[in-house]
């Protein structure tokens, strides 16, 4: 089964759609006090690194509600619930309501909502709600595979000014002494964020060690249609991103550097043999 463009354009408007509850949940709920929950760590122990809301769930719960009754035979995965409605099929919504839920529920105002599409492990659909933007305000930049990126249903053009001689990048450690020298490191806490502002031009670049696909799948729909690169990190090295396989996408976790062509060769170059992974994540299809 192949999409054809008027089922790419409904999963499309469907992923804004969802994006933007997403958004207006997390909006309606800012001052409110948030039942909140952390998340125990893969060995079980209590940590408080991982935090959950009520409103991670209250907000997933609805985008299902919505996709079983517009795409029932399509397979959903989500960071907060383990249902599986279709698991096999060729289409898989990948969600994460709420991405930087330790922002949110401070208060801090880099936060998202992120709703990406698979087909047969291809990234086809990204729509990604961000509380700020290169537009000084909330809203949702969104995508579908062979399209532009956009925001709020305007097209966005990344200005590249050369006068900038030192750009910004994301890194999951953003610290001077391990952030590499030829960008001024940011970290805002979010994937989905970052993704979208590597896409509208804000980061030129950004390295993420180990994503869930929920964490990245909308987002590298918006870097592919800004003309940004993907490239993950396999056994023999920093590979260009073609699909998470036609595996279960649950799987896939692998080290990722995303941004504009140039950067992200580059970056991959600086991070050299010290990469390798040990273990990894399933190869790719």
């Amino acid at each position: 089964m192949t999409l054809d463009a008027e089922a790419l354009s409904a999963i499309g408007r469907m992923a804004v759609e969802m994006a933007g509850l997403a958004g207006r949940e997390m909006s309606a709920a800012l001052g409110h006090a948030l039942a909140v929950a952390y998340k125990p760590g893969r060995q079980g122990e209590a940590t408080l690194r991982d935090p959950v809301s009520e409103v991670d769930q209250a907000v997933e719960r609805l985008i299902r509600a919505h996709l079983a009754e517009a795409f029932p035979d399509h397979d959903v995965l989500g960071e907060e619930m383990t249902e599986r409605p279709a698991r096999g099929s060729p289409t898989v919504w990948a969600l994460d309501p709420v991405d930087g839920t330790a922002n949110f529920i401070n208060g801090f105002p880099m936060f998202a909502g992120s709703v990406g599409v698979l087909h047969r492990g291809v990234p086809v659909a990204g729509a990604v709600w961000c509380a700020s933007s290169h537009a000084l305000r909330a809203g949702v930049y969104h995508a579908v595979r062979g399209g532009s990126l956009y925001f709020d249903g305007t097209a966005v053009a990344a200005a590249f000014n050369p006068a900038v001689r030192r750009r910004l990048g994301g890194f999951a450690d953003a610290s001077a002494s391990r952030a590499p020298a030829l960008w001024e490191p940011r970290r805002t806490g979010s994937a989905a964020i970052e993704c979208a502002f590597v896409a509208a031009g804000l980061l030129e670049v950004a390295r993420f060690e180990h994503p869930n696909v929920w964490d990245i799948a909308g987002g590298f729909a918006l870097v592919r249609a800004a003309g940004g690169e993907i490239r993950t990190l396999g056994p023999d090295g920093w590979e260009v991103f073609e699909s998470f396989g036609e595996g279960d996408p649950a799987t896939w976790r692998r080290p990722v550097v995303l941004g504009r062509p140039e950067a992200v060769a580059e970056l991959c170059r600086l991070s050299g043999e010290a990469d390798r992974p040990e273990g990894g994540g399933a190869p790719l299809a």
